[in-house]
């Protein structure tokens, strides 16, 4: 049975324990609070010194954060790709679904991204990614199930998603880049070919419906960054190596822009004419239903920096799809998020029905204008072979009728 001060020893540990919980509070504060009450001089000193203790373990534990415990294994799904078509003038940016609807995707069970064990997936359901091109912009469509949770001006009491692209060609899925430098060390040259794209998307201050990402004051600023909407371009080259583009260790650089656009939605809105930022929180929480989140970025960007993946018309680039949600109204930490699959997934940007279709067509109109051609270069011969046999055949003498 355990004494009074290991009882008490337990409280304060948890409570220092969820210091993410409670980014306000310090440990002295959080300290202070616990020990009201307590009259023994010696116990307050016990106490206070195994706050010190754990609060330094929390440090060291917060910084290492995105790092996992024992050998990283991944069983991803072989079978998992994604196909961006060829549908110019088909969708509107508005985090709607219905022009969606006709678009094939792929479903997902989400996964812790840190351990990746199906007892821990996300129970609210499964996540469907669809993706398809104009040839000029590629648009995504993620589609996730989850009761209606929403806290203004507080992203981390929100769902929040994000993708992330291979952009340097030994940038690895795990640990975001997978360069082994440390923060003091890493740098474009140190961390050359390790670079990921992400766009990453906090819905706190965003309004459903409304578009966010790339805007004049933060592109102007030669940054990723969004400050009326949290829908961010940034780069990385490990979980501790994270930039908004235009931004790195070296300085700021201010020729970058964020890229991207976006907008989000809920089934559960009964307004669809267009929210304003009073009409907060938008719906009543704990609603079933399903939340959508819309993409758009240009297949290619003037990037100069190995910050922006490039997408190429008939090739497969490699991507994933991140979730944060507040399980249980607890709010989400960064490293706490479920991911479609544990090794990157495929996506092709396709040629597409209808350019192929344009082919065919064309292959079908020169087959037949072929024929044609040599239909009439035979009639002509025949022409030219009936008038030459005509001209060779002698004449009937004329007779006139009176001798007749």
């Amino acid at each position: 049975m355990a004494t009074p001060l290991a009882s008490r020893l337990r409280s304060l540990y948890l409570l220092l324990s969820d210091r993410k919980q409670r980014p306000n509070k310090t440990a002295k504060e959080i300290s202070r609070e616990f020990l009201v009450g307590f009259s023994s001089p010696t116990m307050v000193r016990l106490l206070m010194v195994f706050a010190i203790i754990v609060s330094i373990s929390n440090r060291i534990g917060f910084v290492n954060s995105h790092e996992e415990g024992g050998e990283w294994s991944c069983d991803s799904n072989s079978e998992a790709r994604i196909q961006a078509d060829y549908r110019p003038g088909f969708v509107t940016l508005d985090g709607h679904a219905d022009d969606w609807k006709n678009i094939d995707g792929f479903e997902f069970s989400l996964l812790p991204a840190l351990d990746p064990d199906e007892e821990n997936e996300y129970k609210g359901g499964k996540m469907i990614v669809k993706a398809l091109h104009d040839g000029s912009n590629v648009f995504f469509m993620l589609q996730v199930d989850g009761e209606y949770v929403y806290t203004k001006g507080d992203s981390n009491k929100c769902p929040s998603v994000a993708l992330m692209f291979q952009a340097g060609e030994n940038a690895s899925y795990h640990n975001m880049g997978g360069c082994k430098e440390s923060s003091d060390t890493c740098t474009s040259k140190t961390c050359r070919g390790y670079e990921v794209d992400i766009m990453h998307f906090s819905i706190g201050n965003a309004i459903p419906g409304r578009l966010y990402g790339g805007n004049p004051v933060d592109n102007g600023e030669g940054n990723g960054g969004d400050r009326f909407g949290h829908l961010v371009d940034l780069y990385s080259w490990n979980p501790h190596c994270r930039y908004l583009d235009g931004i790195g260790p070296s300085g700021n650089d201010s020729s970058s822009q964020n890229n991207w656009k976006g907008a989000w939605w809920h089934d559960s809105f009964t307004v669809h004419s267009g929210f304003v930022q009073e009409d907060s929180p938008y719906a009543s929480a704990g609603q079933k239903g399903t939340f959508y989140f819309e993409f758009s970025r240009p297949l290619r960007t003037m990037d100069r920096l190995q910050q922006d993946v490039q997408f190429k018309i008939g090739e497969t680039s490699k991507f994933s799809v991140a979730f944060w949600y507040p399980v249980d109204g607890k709010p989400w930490h960064g490293s706490g998020h479920y991911s479609v699959s544990c090794d990157w997934v495929p996506l092709e940007i396709s040629l597409g029905g209808s350019v192929l279709t344009k082919a065919t067509s064309r292959s079908s109109w020169d087959a037949a204008s072929a024929f044609s051609l040599l239909l009439s270069v035979v009639s002509f011969c025949v022409s030219v072979f009936v008038g030459y046999w005509v001209s060779k055949t002698k004449s009937v003498p004329f007779t006139p009728i009176d001798r007749l």
